[in-house]
């Protein structure tokens, strides 16, 4: 492009003209920083804690933003008269409705993962054993002696019904 036509452009765009000496493919990168989203960090909760904050509050903003594309929305099919308008305001809703359920899916998963922690169940339910009848009656029938201690000792060595 012609560094005047371009500085002519630049002018009335108001930005600044092409210097004279920079090659016409030149050109300028500009890295805009953008801030940091700002996060509640409080040393004496916990991750969960900080999480569960941080949706609630996202949630409650998307509610209200929500609520108030509805009331516009509502205000453009009342004027208009238009069916489109009318089916939009009812898929905003909607979509305000899933996002309060979603709230309250929030509370719930949380009392479910603060439960988790106190109530960790150690308890075994299906225990599975892998053998033939004789060998499970010999091992309930089985007392602690020096004899099944070494026989314990030749089946633990014992790979693929080949011993060591």
């Amino acid at each position: 492009m012609n560094k005047k036509l371009e500085n002519s452009v630049n002018e009335i765009l108001g930005l600044d003209p092409v210097a004279e000496d920079q090659p016409e493919n030149a050109m300028e990168m500009v890295v805009k920083e953008t801030p940091a989203v700002p996060r509640i960090n409080d040393p004496k909760d916990t991750d969960i804690d900080n999480d569960y904050q941080n949706s609630r509050e996202n949630y409650y903003n998307l509610i209200d933003k929500g609520n108030e594309a509805i009331e516009g929305i509502l205000e453009i099919a009342k004027e208009g008269q238009h069916p489109r308008a009318y089916e939009v305001a009812g898929q905003l809703i909607a979509n305000v409705a899933g996002t309060v359920d979603k709230l309250q899916d929030l509370q719930k998963k949380l009392k479910d993962l603060k439960s988790e922690t106190k109530n960790a169940d150690t308890k075994i339910q299906n225990a599975l054993f892998v053998g033939s009848t004789a060998e499970l009656q010999k091992m309930l029938n089985r007392k602690e002696t020096p004899e099944s201690r070494m026989e314990k000792g030749l089946e633990n060595e014992t790979i693929e019904g080949k011993a060591k």
